[in-house]
Parts: structure tokens; C-alpha cells; sequence
């Protein structure tokens, strides 16, 4: 489960009390407009300022008798103000603040979400600097290829979380968007001006054209926005999983004093909470894959979307934030060892040095197939009797007929693999 305890602020965005908030505010701030263009008492637009309220317990109980959630919260609006009740909602839809309401929320959770993100970031770039020349073994296939660090593993991460931050902050433009535009988007019984003075006093912008909904291509970016994140997180977690696989060890999630990964084996220490993380990326992309579903609807506009949207945007919202909680306290309290790395640099005797061994034959004039050819054979002699590759090397006369002693050493070095590390960490932005 998650322990949405620890999501207060996020919590608060998605809370029956929150979003009707939003639409007290809305209609408000439409009374205000409507007032500036003359059409509403100055008056009255104090008198609603001053009563307007509502209580969430007596909204849910006029909606179960009239069965629709805006004229319930309406209603129980009207009993606070009143006579003056008759100028709120003027010309507008319910979809006018039930949009312009969940683009609030999203612009708010898409805040959050963005602070959670630079404090990883911030996390890792740490990380990335402590372990900049640390080597480890670099895997293709799962199989052994040549050392690179693993603070070059964490640069790859710190920038791929800069590009979720540049996704987020893209979406969050997007969804940042209201309507009060009416029935069909025509503004028949509204004014254009009523809508920028709502939109620009919360902090949105006015649909340059909508329909009575705004168009859901918008929720569809910032959920797939959410999905991507998602699966960078899943792609790290993964990666942490696997490192702390017995066999390998390299790294290991923070493992509190007290807490237990096996009821049957007390020895068990399981990356847990790198797989949760893991795990709840799958439900962020079956949401963002709904979101999709949602985009296309009947004419002007169906209700196949609203029931979805309660669901997939509150959930994906408050998971993500969660995840990056929880992979941000995995980061800090990463265990790495740093021996295991390289113990296991080692476990294949030298093999790792084969490209380097080729290119300094080819660089000696022979053709790379030959090269190849003479490594391979070395290489393939070494994993099958477990024999020492560089011994293998120099005992080959073809090679030591064209490198020098200090060469082959040069070229059994570990050296080249930490040379453009500065370089690339500038790159990066990591200086």
C-alpha cells in the first residue's frame, strides 16, 4: 500500500475540499468579471465574496438526490448567499469550472512533482560526483564488456531526470489552461473578457478555442509526461535490483536497522523497495494508455472521459510523487561497495582488454580481421580453461613481434577507461 500519510501536500491537492475550492473560486472570480463589464451588481459580487461556502458533507447529500455533482455544490453554494446566488454560474457549463478546476490541481500537482524531481537530481549529481572515477564493470546483454564508473552511471541518470524535468515543465504548460467559454465553446451566453480575467487571476491561460470541454490531448501529454517518468524510475530501480543480486553486489538498497526481507530466512536482504518502485510504473503506464482512450470523444463532448479521469489523474499524480519519495531515499542511503566492483572487474582475468589489444595491433599496421582473429583466438582459449589472458598475450610471438613490453602493459591498463570521464561530466553540467 502506499502511505499517502507521507503525501500530505499532494493529498491536499486531490481532496473533495480542494477541488471544490477551486470551483468556489472560479465562480467567483467569474462574478468579479462579470461585474467589471457591468453586468453584475458591484454589490452583490461583495454580498457572494462574503457568504459564499460550502460544506462538503451537505454537497454530497444534495447530489444524491439530483444526481450531478456541479448543481449539488451549486445548490449548497446558493443556501449560504442567498438572493445573490441568481448572478453565480452565469452563462456557464458545468465543464466551465470542472476543467478550469482539474487544470488547477494539475498545474499544483505538476509543482510538487517538479520539486521531487530536482531533489533527486540534486541526489544523484551527488553520487555521480563521490563515485566519478570509481570503476565497475559495464554490461551488455547482461554479460561482462569493459570498465566504465559508476559515477558515468549516475551522470546517465542525473541527465535523463533533467529531461524528465524539461517534460514535466512542457505538460505542466499545457494542462495549465482554463475554459469559461459555455455550453458549446461559442461564448453565446458569455463574454471572452469573463474568461481572461478568471484564467488570469488563477494563474491559467484561456483556451484559444475549446469545445465544451478542454481538449483531452492536453491530460493525455501530462499523463504519458507521468508515464515516461515512471519508467525512468523503473529502468533505475531495475538497474539496483540487479546490482544487488548476489552473484554481483555491487550496490545495495538501505536496509534500516530492524527491518526484516524474509519471514522463512532471516538472512534476507531484498531491494524491496526499488521493485515497488519498479512495480508501480506499471500502473502509471495504464493509466497514461486510458488517458489516450480519452482523447477521442462524441461530437462536443460524451461522458466516456469523467469517470476515468477521477481515477487515473489523482492516482498517477499521487504515485509518481511517492515513487520519486521513495527512489530519492534509495539514492541517499545507497550502499556501494566499491571492492565487489572491482572483484568482479576481475572475475573474467583480463578478457576485459581485448578491444584495446586489437586496436593496438591494428595500429601497428595489421588488418583488423587478422587482429581479430589473433585476440579472439586468446579470448576463447581463456574462457574455456579459466587461463589468464594477459599471460596467454605475452606468451604469443606474433603479438610480442609487434608491441613492445611497455605497450602490452599500457595496453592491460585501467587508465583509458577514466580519461574522458571530466570531459563527459562537463558535458553533463556535473562540473
Amino acid at each position: 500500500m502506499i502511505d499517502r500519510y507521507t503525501l500530505p501536500e499532494m493529498g491536499a491537492i486531490w481532496s473533495e475540499e480542494n477541488k471544490l475550492n477551486n470551483w468556489l473560486q472560479i465562480e467567483i472570480a467569474a462574478c468579479e468579471a462579470w461585474a467589471k463589464l457591468g453586468r453584475i451588481p458591484e454589490e452583490a459580487v461583495e454580498v457572494i465574496k462574503a457568504k459564499a461556502r460550502f460544506d462538503v458533507q451537505r454537497v454530497k447529500e444534495i447530489e444524491k438526490e439530483v444526481r450531478h455533482d456541479v448543481i449539488a455544490f451549486l445548490t449548497n453554494v446558493a443556501e449560504n448567499v442567498g438572493e445573490e446566488s441568481k448572478y453565480i454560474h452565469l452563462g456557464m457549463t458545468s465543464s466551465d469550472i470542472l476543467d478550469t478546476g482539474l487544470a488547477m490541481q494539475m498545474r499544483d500537482a505538476a509543482d510538487l512533482i517538479l520539486q521531487k524531481l530536482e531533489s533527486l537530481q540534486a541526489v544523484v549529481g551527488e553520487k555521480a560526483h563521490q563515485y566519478k572515477y570509481t570503476l565497475n564493470i559495464g554490461r551488455t546483454h547482461g554479460v561482462h564488456g569493459e570498465p566504465t564508473t559508476f559515477g558515468l552511471k549516475m551522470a546517465l541518470w542525473y541527465t535523463e531526470i533533467q529531461r524528465n524535468i524539461e517534460r514535466l515543465k512542457e505538460a505542466r504548460r499545457v494542462i495549465a489552461y482554463g475554459a469559461i467559454s459555455g455550453a458549446m465553446g461559442n461564448f453565446a451566453h458569455l463574454e471572452p473578457q469573463v474568461e481572461e480575467y478568471v484564467c488570469r487571476k488563477l494563474g491559467l491561460e484561456p483556451c484559444p478555442v475549446s469545445t465544451q470541454i478542454i481538449q483531452r490531448d492536453r491530460h493525455a501529454q501530462f499523463l504519458t509526461t507521468l508515464a515516461v517518468i515512471g519508467s525512468s524510475l523503473e529502468k533505475m530501480a531495475t538497474e539496483i535490483r540487479n546490482l544487488q543480486r548476489t552473484e554481483i553486489l555491487e550496490v545495495e538498497e538501505p536496509f534500516a536497522k530492524g527491518q526484516k526481507g524474509s519471514s522463512a530466512m532471516p538472512h534476507k536482504r531484498n531491494p524491496m523497495m526499488s521493485e515497488r518502485v519498479a512495480g508501480l510504473s506499471r500502473v502509471l503506464r495504464g493509466n497514461a494508455l486510458a488517458a489516450l482512450e480519452n482523447v477521442a470523444l462524441w461530437h462536443e463532448r460524451d461522458l466516456t472521459h469523467s469517470s476515468v479521469e477521477r481515477v487515473i489523474i489523482p492516482d498517477s499524480c499521487i504515485v509518481l510523487h511517492y515513487m520519486l519519495d521513495k527512489f530519492t531515499d534509495i539514492i541517499k542511503g545507497l550502499i556501494v561497495y566499491e571492492d565487489n566492483m572491482y572483484r568482479n572487474i576481475e572475475i573474467t582475468r583480463g578478457l576485459i582488454f581485448s578491444q584495446e589489444l586489437m586496436l593496438a595491433l591494428v595500429g601497428k599496421g595489421m588488418l583488423r580481421e587478422d587482429a581479430y582473429r589473433i585476440v579472439q583466438k586468446h579470448a576463447m582459449e581463456s574462457w574455456a580453461k579459466g587461463l589468464n589472458f594477459k599471460k596467454l598475450v605475452l606468451q604469443d610471438q606474433e603479438i610480442n613481434g609487434r608491441l613492445t613490453p611497455e605497450e602490452l602493459e599500457k595496453v592491460f591498463s585501467y587508465d583509458i577507461y577514466r580519461e574522458k570521464v571530466d570531459y563527459i561530466f562537463r558535458r553533463c553540467g556535473l562540473e
